[in-house]
């Protein structure tokens, strides 16, 4: 039977080579990684920093919905603003979206048809969308979204114009 100082010695023998292959590892593996980590924490801060710029700035509108119906469009509820063709039983699928003359370039605004539009702060509405309507002349600082059945709206939603993925464009509505 092995002894109980055997047994001990063993342990920390075991323990100690352990500890030191570790380290070594640790060591050879931060030092291929560091290089990253340092980029992953200067982006990151670029992208903070970049964000509290978009609370600051955007378009400020009301966001609400319509269906693609003959009340809540011209006569042809299938057609959008810039041609597009739709099927009005898939309306919600398509995340299109009207503007209010105001905010098109046609009237003076930033946005343009085809124009893709990221809405914060609208709750489960909140995302990417494409403009491809426009809204009655009555209405200003607001966008529609083109939906099947769905029935909300959301007061003082801030807009930016999307460009891809890795950026958006700050907008000023003056």
């Amino acid at each position: 039977m092995i002894s109980l100082n055997r047994a001990i010695a063993a342990v920390i023998v075991v323990t100690l080579v352990n500890g030191f292959f570790s380290t070594n590892m640790f060591k050879k593996y931060g030092d291929m990684y560091n290089g990253t980590i340092t980029e992953l924490r200067i982006s990151n801060d670029k992208l903070r920093q970049r964000l509290s710029e978009y609370e600051e700035y955007g378009v400020k509108v009301d966001v609400t919905m319509y269906q693609p119906v003959y009340p809540q469009t011209d006569r042809t509820p299938n057609i959008t603003a810039d041609g597009t063709k739709i099927r009005i039983h898939k309306a919600s699928e398509y995340k299109f979206v009207a503007l209010s003359r105001n905010l098109l370039k046609r009237w003076g605004g930033p946005f343009d048809y085809g124009d893709f539009i990221l809405l914060k702060g609208a709750g489960h509405k909140d995302g990417v969308y494409q403009v491809r309507d426009t809204m009655n002349p009555k209405w200003t600082n607001r966008v529609d979204i083109l939906t099947t059945n769905d029935r909300f709206k959301y007061n003082n939603i801030t807009m930016y114009k999307y460009v891809n993925e890795d950026e958006y464009l700050l907008t000023h509505n003056n």
